[in-house]
C-alpha cells in the first residue's frame, strides 16, 4: 500500500524514493546567502546601487524643495547615512545586540557596543546629499530605530563622520519596542505638525518608509538584515 501511494504521489521513480529537495520548498540557504551578500558588498555592486538611489533622491530634492514652503527631509541612520559594514562582517551577518566589541576586524562585536563607540563612517554619497540639500534651505530630520539611551554616541559619530549640524534626532525612547514602522510614521508626522512639508524619506528598510508622511520615499539596498 505505501508504495502504491508512493508511486501515485511521484515520490518513487525507478524504485528509488525522490531527493527531498525534488519534491519540498525549502527556504534560501543561509549558508549561501551570506556568501552572496558579501560578494555583493565586495563587488562595488552595493555601493553602486546605493549611490544611484541616493542620486534619484538628490535630483529629486532639487527638483521640488524651491517649489515647497518649509520642505524637510528625513533620513535612517544605520545603512542608510552611517554604514556598520565593520560590525556587520565582525558577526557574520549575525545580530549579536550584547557584549563589547573590541577586537574588530574579528568578532564577536556586540551592536551597541558598536554604535556607542562612534566609529562608524557616513556613506559619501549620503553626506554630500545632506550637504546639498542644506543648501538649498531643506531642514534634516534623523529618525533611527536606536533608543535614546545612544543619543550622546550618536550626535557623535554624526559629527565625527562628517556630519556638522540637522534641524533634529529623533530616537526610539526606552519604552518602545517591536515594529519599527509604529514609531517612524507618527515621527515623522510630528514634523509635519511642526509646519514642515517632508519631501522625501530615505531608509534601508521598507519599515523607514511605511505609513506615509512624506512627499516620496526612497528605499536603499540592504540585504544584509531587515528590521520589520
Amino acid at each position: 500500500m505505501i508504495r502504491s501511494f508512493l508511486l501515485a504521489s511521484g515520490l518513487l521513480v525507478s524504485g528509488a524514493l525522490m531527493p527531498f529537495a525534488a519534491y519540498a520548498e525549502q527556504p534560501a540557504n543561509v549558508g549561501d546567502a551570506i556568501l552572496a551578500a558579501s560578494a555583493y558588498h565586495d563587488s562595488g555592486d552595493y555601493q553602486r546601487d546605493f549611490d544611484a538611489v541616493v542620486a534619484q533622491a538628490r535630483q529629486w530634492i532639487a527638483q521640488v524643495a524651491p517649489k515647497t514652503r518649509r520642505p524637510a527631509i528625513v533620513l535612517d541612520i544605520d545603512e542608510t547615512t552611517l554604514s556598520n559594514w565593520d560590525e556587520i562582517r565582525a558577526d557574520d551577518f549575525g545580530y549579536i545586540p550584547a557584549g563589547p566589541c573590541d577586537a574588530l576586524p574579528k568578532g564577536p562585536c556586540g551592536a551597541v557596543a558598536w554604535e556607542k563607540s562612534g566609529r562608524a563612517p557616513a556613506f559619501a554619497s549620503m553626506r554630500s546629499l545632506i550637504e546639498d540639500a542644506q543648501a538649498r534651505h531643506v531642514a534634516v530630520f534623523f529618525v533611527t530605530g536606536r533608543h535614546e539611551d545612544e543619543r550622546s554616541a550618536t550626535e557623535q559619530n554624526l559629527h565625527l563622520a562628517g556630519i556638522s549640524h540637522w534641524d533634529g534626532l529623533y530616537l526610539r525612547p526606552m519604552t518602545s519596542h517591536g515594529y519599527a514602522a509604529l514609531y517612524k510614521t507618527p515621527t515623522r508626522e510630528r514634523i509635519e505638525r511642526k509646519g514642515y512639508t517632508i519631501i522625501a524619506s530615505l531608509g534601508d528598510q521598507p519599515s523607514d518608509l511605511a505609513g506615509g508622511h512624506a512627499k516620496k520615499g526612497f528605499l536603499l539596498p540592504n540585504p544584509f538584515y531587515r528590521v520589520p
